[in-house]
């Protein structure tokens, strides 16, 4: 008889409990709570899978990287900032040393080892590896209700290309406050001859595009780079930010399935259909909830081919008229689509959770694919974590 989910994680709790953590006890002494929920997210993770083998090469033989990937799992699950805390720690700590897989402290790399080797883990996407499979041993042969999608600002420590109008939008700054004079007036408004045009809609977007391209297709033409994002609040607030965004889909019990990583200045529409081709991949789920960013035809007529039903809030937008009749009515939620769509907060928590439990605050890398590793480090610490709490 094949187990359910919560059975087989049932079974792997109890094992946990009565033969690992008594063993580990008798050898590297009492366990505390963190160091417990280490060992459960590293028993479950497939590290080993696509961690890649150096025996046999010519040359110098590289550090044990097992180790190292347990390592960086067990920084996003303490919370260290930096790769130096986590080296000092694993120093002093001998219990934690030995969990990672070092015996002795003279058996540990150097820092620059650590970093050479995070540099590997995220040119090859180890983490993300790491956690389609988790996702697949555990997820695949789960029905899934609902899946929430929304993306999040990531702020790094970096400079973003500059266009050629914010360079000399920057110039007319700088010079007017060097001269502490008032910009030249601008030039004579150009007025459309024989009034406006009519609008029509475009048909060579990225959301039409994207609906006849590959995911591996999608995913090149999406931009990477660091770029300056704004986000309007709930009470009309603009916030600005520096870096990049972190799109999610989250499935019910705040499980991350799938994740991209995007500039800041790319709107979140962009990423809807990649994201949810890449989660139709790897789980079977029913209704799609998002906010009004992704109130698009293209969006939701792709999420019904997949099989799902979207639940997408309505954009506020501005009806004209109709004489002797008012204005024109607009797309509302029924009772039951309002009931469901409050199920999308389950991806604002996962989100609170990765920054203040995970290291998604404590960015101190460059780049899109190094930020995504160590992202992804924590995404994979917290779903092992998530996926335990499903069997209470």
């Amino acid at each position: 008889m094949k187990l359910t989910l919560r059975q087989q994680l049932t079974q792997f709790a109890h094992l946990l409990q009565s033969q690992l953590f008594p063993t580990l006890e008798e050898a590297i002494g009492k366990l505390d709570d963190p160091a417990r929920r280490l060992v459960t997210i590293l028993e479950m993770i497939p590290l080993s899978r696509f961690v890649p083998a150096s025996r046999g090469w010519i040359g110098r033989p590289s550090k044990d990287r097992y180790a190292m990937a347990c390592a960086f799992v067990a920084k996003a699950v303490y919370g260290f900032a930096h790769t130096r805390q986590l080296v000092e720690r694993l120093h002093q700590d001998r219990q934690l040393r030995r969990i990672c897989g070092w015996e002795t402290e003279r058996h540990l790399p150097h820092e620059s080892t650590f970093s050479r080797a995070f540099a590997e883990f995220a040119a090859m996407e180890f983490p993300q590896f790491a956690h389609a499979a988790l996702i697949a041993d555990t997820q695949k042969d789960r029905l899934i209700g609902h899946i929430a999608r929304d993306s999040t600002a990531i702020e790094a420590r970096e400079r973003f290309p500059e266009t050629p109008t914010q360079a000399k939008a920057v110039k007319a700054a700088r010079q007017f406050a060097k001269r502490g004079s008032k910009p030249g007036p601008r030039g004579p408004h150009k007025r459309h001859k024989g009034g406006k045009p009519k609008y029509t809609p475009k048909s060579d977007t990225r959301l039409h595009r994207q609906r006849s391209m590959k995911l591996s297709e999608m995913l090149a033409q999406l931009p990477r780079h660091c770029s300056l994002g704004v986000k309007t609040s709930g009470d009309g607030n603009q916030k600005y930010w520096r870096g990049y965004k972190l799109h999610l889909d989250v499935a019910d019990g705040q499980i991350p399935i799938s994740g991209i990583l995007t500039a800041a200045a790319l709107h979140d529409s962009q990423v809807a259909i990649p994201l949810a081709t890449m989660t139709a991949q790897r789980v079977t789920s029913l209704y799609d909830l998002m906010d009004s960013a992704y109130d698009a035809t293209e969006i939701m007529e792709h999420s019904r081919s997949l099989g799902h039903v979207p639940i997408v809030q309505p954009v506020k937008r501005r009806r004209k008229e109709i004489p002797f009749q008012g204005p024109l009515p607009s797309r509302t939620f029924t009772w039951a689509e309002e009931d469901r769509f409050r199920e999308r907060t389950t991806v604002e928590r996962v989100y609170a959770r990765l920054k203040d439990e995970f290291g998604g605050r404590q960015i101190r890398v460059r780049g899109a694919q190094k930020i995504m590793a160590h992202l992804m480090f924590g995404l994979l610490a917290l779903t092992a974590d998530q996926i335990m709490k499903l069997r209470t």
